[in-house]
């Protein structure tokens, strides 16, 4: 289990499906204090099951002496949330996306800075060991230049979303994963989708991202499909490159041409070489908690910060008005 050293007490605020494995692993951690809910049964329960307090009002749990908080509330509800315990003093992780509006996430960072507070964004992804060791990779250009980078993230319709639609509930994972990986500014978005089984929001979009430096990137996102699937792919100059999120697993492929008879182009031989490599598994909302307390303790930025929350936004935003308009859209 990834460890913590430091003494730092936090609440977290919202206990539904991501709110309870927030608590969960901040118990495993040891520095639950407070969980709060409108739903006070279920708030009550999970409170005695961690030995943690429970409120029903959030207002009360930010007026306790806890140094920091998780919000895991629906999306409409984050940029008060989040204000309301900067002014109370604590420092705040706030689950993705930052906030429904560019206006909002700019306020809320703003206010951080302002109070010397730390603000982080669930954008668990950039957590995940696969993602880390792709971005190892590409720094080191193991695998030469990256020509195109691909996501594909795909399930069937969630049940607890209620206020967003698919690029902003699954894409903004892959959007902010991309934009980390490539280390370069998104210039311009272009995006298909609509609502295929909604009627209400997108529930299925593919987005085509060109980067300032030339690379190229893909992303597939829907609702639709009857299973999930979390991978990102790297085609590069040396190797491709499969990552699945899931598994926390990498496949490493090349190939190569042998001598063959031009008068025979039925049986061109290929010389393939494919790599499968598991990497060490570990649980990504962990790394991303335990990164959290470690940029409180020490003074530093999250690895996903308010700005990162805020690019990521912009990006969402972009590919939703493509969507509508059929436009590209400039950033």
């Amino acid at each position: 289990m990834t460890s913590f050293e430091g003494k730092i007490s936090v609440g977290v605020i919202g206990v539904g499906s991501m709110g309870r494995n927030h608590a969960r692993v901040y118990s495993d951690i040891g520095v639950l204090d407070a969980i709060s809910d409108v739903d006070f049964k279920t708030v009550s329960e999970l409170a005695e099951k961690f030995g943690a307090k429970a409120y029903e009002d959030y207002h009360e749990l930010l007026a306790s002496d806890i140094e920091a908080v998780s919000i895991a509330t629906p999306t409409l509800t984050h940029f008060q949330i989040a204000m309301d315990a900067i002014k109370a003093g604590k420092h705040v992780l706030i689950e993705k996306p930052i906030c429904s509006t560019i206006e909002e996430s700019q306020t809320l960072i703003n206010a951080a800075k302002e109070a010397d507070l730390t603000l982080a964004v669930g954008l668990i992804e950039r957590h995940n060991p696969v993602v880390k060791f792709g971005k190892e990779a590409i720094q080191s250009k193991k695998f030469g230049d990256v020509v195109t980078i691909t996501a594909r993230r795909v399930s069937s319709f969630p049940a607890r979303i209620r206020d967003v639609g698919v690029v902003m509930d699954l894409g903004v994972h892959d959007i902010d994963a991309l934009r980390y990986l490539i280390g370069s500014p998104i210039k311009s978005v272009y995006a298909l989708g609509g609502k295929h089984a909604n009627d209400v929001f997108e529930d299925h979009a593919n987005i085509l991202l060109d980067f300032e430096d030339g690379t190229t990137g893909f992303i597939e996102i829907n609702w639709l499909t009857p299973m999930k699937v979390r991978k990102l792919s790297l085609t590069c100059t040396k190797n491709f490159v499969e990552l699945d999120y899931i598994t926390q697993s990498a496949r490493i492929s090349s190939s190569q041409v042998r001598a063959f008879d031009n008068s025979d182009m039925s049986h061109i031989p290929l010389e393939f070489d494919i790599r499968d490599i598991s990497l060490r598994k570990k649980e990504p909302l962990m790394n991303e908690l335990v990164d959290f307390l470690e940029a409180i303790r020490d003074k530093r930025e999250p690895l996903v910060s308010g700005e990162d929350g805020l690019e990521t936004i912009k990006v969402c935003q972009a590919a939703i008005e493509s969507v509508k308009s059929g436009r590209k859209i400039d950033l």
